[in-house]
């Protein structure tokens, strides 16, 4: 799991030893914006959109798939409709998500073109 920007930064070490990667969202995005998501005086700073956590993916990913692991993305992002296109164009290899979120996230990423 990498689940903190440390495992990110050091992802390409990591990938040395591991088959795979998961992406745990939700964590990974706390604590790289340092905002407590069950906190209500902070909870809407939390972004799973925010351009930092996007460049942690993007770090994620390339490092994993250099080192021939595969990459997975779980937690609220995997199931975002607004961002299931742009993860799946970036390479990630799965998104983990409830079951009641597949039929949605299916639809969508059918209708996708990778072009």
């Amino acid at each position: 799991m990498i689940e903190t920007p440390a495992a990110v930064m050091i992802a390409e070490e990591l990938g040395r030893h591991v088959d795979f990667f998961s992406i745990g969202t939700n964590d990974l995005t706390q604590y790289t914006l340092a905002v407590d998501r069950q906190n209500r005086n902070v909870d809407k700073l939390y972004d799973i959109h925010h351009p930092a956590l996007v460049k942690m993916l993007e770090m994620t990913l390339e490092a994993g798939h250099k080192n021939g692991c595969r990459v997975g993305i779980c937690g609220e992002l995997a199931s975002d409709r607004n961002a299931v296109a742009d993860l799946v164009r970036m390479g990630f290899d799965e998104l983990s998500m409830s079951p009641s979120r597949i039929p949605e996230i299916k639809e969508i990423i059918r209708t996708l073109s990778l072009e």
